[in-house]
């Protein structure tokens, strides 16, 4: 398939996130089956492809994403043959399935680790990294080095039996895999080809830019104040990066006979990596997750959390937009697993304006150049969670901050705030089916309290009102999928420094789409050249049109002009 006709151009990714979409069995968390019964909800919107988050089995320390088996099912989720049967619904109505790869790390309690770590003799030793410790001035032992953990504290544990440190730059229970070892990558790629192999349509590459690191592993650059370093520079787009991913390229995808789609996460890739990674020539992957306008919002800390201001929000995304104009392709999205809800964080939750900035939200993201992707319940305008103390949080990473943050003497009431903002627990409330008491999620108790707003915000009122946020998305998705001027089109961004108004156009053949959108609760004026609203007609909005030159509070308009 030449690549400009590649099928995920015009495709629309849903993201669900299993613990918390739909409940078959009443034990309160997310399963296949629940995930099989709501299919058709995902037909009516109209998305292309299903992105499963991990279900495969494992301790669950990071909600999946610490697995310990890499071709099974964990029983919570269901079985293999529950598996098989979703996919095949899925493909029978059209979609596709990719499922989330999880190769940095594994469990601590995968066999390949358990193996590794019986002595230093054992043949899987070198799978992971395990390294001696080094003796400081005390005597005492420490780390190999002094880089520092994604969720707090030193990114090394040590393995008391043998004394040598294994490396995890997540949780102690997610040990890094050693992608130097030939084998390792073998394994993986064995393990890639048997679920395409079962039907499987693609993958999602959690953290794939931090495989490659330094096996020098230098000590990184101290954080302020605090014992450990940064060691980013030595495994985030690692030396041999480029390499692996074209060689996992040529051992799983090439050949088979339709596209897979590869969607690369890749924290702190910028446009120039971008490029190279997603260039069709070098044969890596299709597009890349970067985080670079998710960032925008954020201090010193994720949790210390800043005003957003419009005019970096557009430099961000347009950077991205010109940067991959000619080579590659971008992914788009606000939400996922990972982020707040981005109604809550971008637009405006309260009553009067959360219809209207959800609508905006999609509308402005949709229309860029890329694919997009929408994450479960964004389509319904859901909000963040009311989170009343820190003992209603379950995400790892919130609340090993909270525990270091405060051991350090931060405000308790003030890091509370910053994951009542940013935790990554408010994409992971159970998803608003109906006004029930547990939302139509389940008939059990939830694992995670459902967001008491469920009664008014859900899929059941949505679809049931015309005007709602997730019949916005249904005529966005099917505009993608009929505009060849919103898949082709080239960008211009418009009033780059005005802090109210997002405004650009797409091109293509003839046809101009400009996208208007006010980004505050008061009407704005909009100095828009006359020529791009000459003979053009309104084909999109979230409200009643008004004055071409004027727009209300929280609104997105799309106009057409065909030459």
């Amino acid at each position: 398939m030449p690549i400009d006709d590649a099928w995920w151009k015009s495709a629309v990714v849903y993201q669900v996130y299993p613990r918390s979409f739909a409940d078959s069995d009443g034990d309160g968390v997310g399963d296949l089956g629940g995930i099989l019964a709501r299919l058709d909800h995902l037909v009516g919107l109209g998305v292309d492809v299903i992105w499963l988050s991990p279900v495969y089995p494992s301790p669950q320390d990071d909600n999946g994403y610490d697995i310990s088996d890499y071709q099974d099912i964990d029983p919570l989720f269901g079985s293999l043959a529950d598996f098989d049967r979703l996919v095949a619904a899925v493909h029978e109505r059209g979609m596709r399935l990719v499922m989330d790869l999880v190769v940095n790390h594994t469990s601590d309690e995968h066999p390949w680790f358990r193996e590794s770590r019986t002595g230093t003799d054992s043949a899987k030793r070198d799978w992971y990294w395990w390294r001696p410790g080094r003796v400081d001035a005390d005597g005492a032992s420490v780390p190999p080095n002094n880089w520092g953990s994604f969720f707090s504290g030193s990114a090394w544990a040590l393995d008391p039996v043998s004394g040598e440190y294994y490396l995890h730059l997540f949780s102690p229970k997610q040990a890094d895999l050693d992608w130097e070892n030939g084998e390792v990558r073998q394994a993986v790629y064995a393990m890639m080809r048997w679920w395409l192999d079962r039907g499987v349509d693609g993958f999602r590459m959690d953290v794939i830019n931090l495989v490659s690191k330094d096996p020098a592993l230098p000590d990184g650059l101290p954080y302020g104040g605090g014992p450990y370093g940064d060691g980013s520079p030595y495994y985030l787009c690692g030396p041999r990066i480029h390499e692996y991913l074209a060689e996992m390229h040529r051992e799983v995808f090439a050949g088979r006979p339709e596209r897979v789609l590869t969607v690369g996460e890749m924290p702190g890739v910028t446009v120039a990596d971008a490029r190279l990674f997603t260039d069709p020539a070098r044969a890596e992957v299709d597009m890349v997750f970067q985080f670079e306008h998710v960032g925008l919002d954020q201090g010193r800390t994720k949790f210390d959390v800043r005003p957003m201001r419009l005019t970096d929000l557009k430099a961000s995304l347009g950077r991205w937009q010109t940067g991959l104009a000619d080579v590659g392709w971008n992914s788009l999205y606000w939400n996922n697993h990972d982020q707040p809800r981005v109604v809550s964080r971008f637009g405006d939750d309260g009553p009067e304006h959360r219809v209207r900035s959800a609508k905006l939200l999609a509308t402005v993201l949709h229309l860029h150049r890329g694919t997009p992707y929408v994450y479960q319940g964004e389509e319904l305008g859901m909000t963040n969670a009311p989170f009343a103390s820190v003992r209603d949080i379950d995400d790892i990473e919130a609340r090993n901050h909270y525990a270091h943050a405060v051991a350090a003497g931060e405000d308790p009431a003030e890091v509370l705030a910053g994951l009542r903002a940013m935790g990554r627990d408010n994409a992971r409330t159970p998803m608003q089916w109906d006004a029930s008491p547990g939302a139509g999620f389940t008939t059990g108790t939830p694992w995670l309290p459902v967001n008491p707003n469920h009664t008014t915000i859900n899929a059941a009122a949505a679809v049931a009102d015309p005007d709602s946020v997730y019949h916005h998305y249904r005529r966005l998705i099917a505009l993608r999928h009929n505009e060849p001027a919103l898949v082709h089109g080239d960008f211009t961004m418009l009033l780059p420094d005005d802090e109210r108004v997002y405004a650009f156009t797409r091109h293509y053949r003839g046809t101009t789409l400009l996208v208007l959108a006010n980004f505050t609760s008061e009407p704005v004026d909009v100095d828009v050249p006359k020529d791009l609203l000459d003979g053009a007609e309104p084909i999109l909005g979230n409200g009643p049109y008004g004055e071409p030159g004027r727009l209300g509070p929280w609104e997105a308009r799309v106009y057409r002009r065909v030459e």
